[in-house]
């Protein structure tokens, strides 16, 4: 892909780390889980414990 400026592909190149890459690719800090799969599980454990209680 080719960009006019220098500025437009420093924001393409953000765009594409911080919205798309960083939200799919695994973390192990996360248990090799995306950070939208380990929100889901730990909101699901959340409301099993309020349940229990």
């Amino acid at each position: 892909m080719r960009y006019a400026t220098h500025a437009e592909m420093k924001t393409a190149s953000f765009e594409f780390i911080a919205v798309f890459y960083n939200r799919k690719r695994l973390y192990s800090t996360l248990g090799y889980r995306s950070p939208i799969r380990y929100l889901q599980s730990w909101t699901r454990e959340q409301n099993q414990e309020k349940q229990a209680a």
